[in-house]
């Protein structure tokens, strides 16, 4: 008996997303964990990049040309509402004699991980779920719990589960799903909800297959928002319908589900959140827990052009996050090479 891959999709959902309150959950079982890679693993999906991914992944790099998929942290980026950046380098000291250093430092405060071109870990967020006595309980990844991450400190210092330093190099495939240039427009309009017909039609244009999308891969995805970033209004600051934030433009929760289906590494795009915002109305929940719960990481605020300008559709992927202890995101500077 065949069905129709949205029922399919709706059918996992349903699995991976009901609970009852007869059944409810404990720390060794729940609706996404344990996780395929043991009940303590702290990793998700990059576990998928094995030494032998990484080896087969550097063969895609055939002539050596580099893109920058990120974009430079200054004060000046599109914040998703009031979080700050500031950055102060102290004047290097006087000199009084030749040959003498002179000597900058830095210092910065504000939200590192989650600012400009970010990669957003497991600890980011998760989903309450209703318990068997009614009250509700915040779930994350692999069935931790707010008191598993936070802890007695409660945060300070950073979370105890699923900080980024916890991840695995990622160095694997790239694959670049260009909906705007599949829709033939440049740029999407700030309330398009990309579904999963887009993204098929996408890779089939592009003359990739959705069978062809491997564990561990990272899936980027152009919507031709970076064409907005220098316009923190327009771009989706946060404060939605003030200035000329009309939203931005993302996907939904069937493509989001798909991803974790075809067990990626990192669903990416270039805007604030990966999926529409400000979501559709009556929509019960953020689509990162769609995706972060079950060890799929997202990276956000890409910049896309060049690689959509060369069609440059599948290439080595280096997503090196930095090692900060306990964060739930880092800075990153992502690249493709071909």
């Amino acid at each position: 008996m065949k069905i129709g891959r949205s029922k399919w999709l709706a059918a996992i959902g349903v699995a991976l997303l009901s609970v009852t309150a007869a059944s409810g959950q404990t720390a060794e079982k729940g609706p996404w964990w344990p996780s395929p890679f043991g009940a303590q693993d702290q990793a998700g999906n990059s576990n998928y990049i094995t030494p032998e991914k990484i080896l087969t992944s550097l063969k895609l790099a055939k002539t050596g040309k580099i893109y920058e998929l990120g974009h430079i942290y200054d004060a000046k980026m599109p914040a998703f509402g009031d979080r700050p950046y500031v950055l102060l380098t102290q004047p290097a000291n006087e000199v009084t004699k030749a040959d003498q250093e002179a000597v900058h430092t830095d210092y910065f405060t504000g939200f590192l991980g989650h600012m400009g071109t970010q990669f957003d870990g497991l600890g980011h967020m998760g989903r309450a779920l209703k318990m068997p006595d009614g009250s509700y309980k915040a779930f994350f990844y692999n069935g931790y719990t707010e008191a598993d991450l936070t802890g007695p400190k409660k945060g300070a210092g950073g979370v105890e589960k699923l900080g980024v330093e916890q991840i695995k190099p990622i160095i694997t495939r790239g694959l670049l799903v260009d909906i705007a240039g599949y829709k033939g427009v440049a740029t999407l309009d700030a309330r398009y909800e990309v579904t999963l017909a887009d993204v098929l039609g996408a890779l089939k244009k592009e003359g990739l297959s959705e069978d062809s999308i491997q564990p561990g891969d990272a899936v980027l995805l152009n919507f031709g928002w970076a064409a907005n970033w220098d316009n923190p209004s327009k771009y989706n600051d946060g404060h939605f319908w003030v200035g000329e934030n009309k939203g931005s433009p993302g996907i939904n929760h069937e493509v989001a589900k798909w991803m974790v289906s075809k067990k990626v590494s990192i669903v990416g795009a270039d805007t604030c959140c990966v999926m529409m915002m400000p979501q559709p109305e009556g929509d019960a929940y953020n689509l990162h827990v769609d995706l972060l719960p079950y060890g799929v990481f997202l990276m956000e605020n890409l910049d896309l052009r060049e690689l959509a300008k060369d069609k440059a559709y599948e290439f080595l992927y280096l997503n090196l996050t930095e090692r900060l202890r306990g964060a739930t995101g880092s800075p990153v500077r992502p690249i493709a090479i071909r």
